[in-house]
């Protein structure tokens, strides 16, 4: 499975792979117990995880920075309840983690999540961007360069006609009847 694929959905535990999206929503599996289902838009938010930033001391990192940083510790995961342990296994696997700003509801949500990407065996990389070749700007032949310089002809604006001029002679449109204003009247108390 690829990483670039991998979403959380609010209101759902979990993490899941996305199928297919739609207009008004999305078609996912689930990692866990790998079943597919369609999550409506309406009701919840999806939130890639290649697009999750943590906050650090220093600037924001992406998620999969964190991610590496916790595979490459080699350290056990500690138990999600007890936040004492969560923090000091973030303190030493990611010591740029800033304590204040990222929550232990944060910290309990990437531990469960790296859990379940590992057991999916879903490789930790971000999915690379295509590289764009510009081709060479060739300069343009003299004969376009003479016909883009020549001044375009400036246009003139039309009087419209309205329904009072009159229409000119041997017309044999009929003009258009005036519209009469209306006016509203006003109660006078008596």
């Amino acid at each position: 499975m690829e990483y670039g694929k991998m979403i959380a959905v609010t209101g759902l535990s979990g993490l899941f792979e996305l199928i297919s999206s739609k207009n008004d929503g999305a078609i996912v599996r689930s990692l866990e117990d790998k079943t597919t289902r369609f999550v409506a838009s309406r009701v919840h938010n999806f939130s890639h995880l290649e697009s999750i930033e943590v906050y650090t001391t220093r600037e924001n990192v992406n998620l999969i920075e964190v991610f590496q940083a916790m595979k490459a510790s080699k350290k056990a995961l500690p138990d999600v309840k007890d936040a004492k342990a969560l923090k000091a296994y973030f303190a030493e696997v990611f010591p740029s983690l800033d304590q204040e700003r990222v929550y232990t509801s944060d910290l309990k949500k990437m531990v469960k999540w790296f859990d379940i990407l590992t057991r999916n065996n879903v490789e930790l990389k971000l999915t690379a961007e295509p590289v764009v070749e510009e081709a060479p700007v060739e300069a343009p032949a003299a004969e376009e360069v003479k016909a883009e310089e020549a001044p375009a002809p400036k246009k003139t604006a039309r009087k419209k006609k309205t329904a009072e001029e009159a229409p000119a002679e041997g017309a044999t449109a009929e003009a258009a009847p005036k519209k009469k204003a209306t006016t509203r009247k006003k109660k006078t108390e008596e």
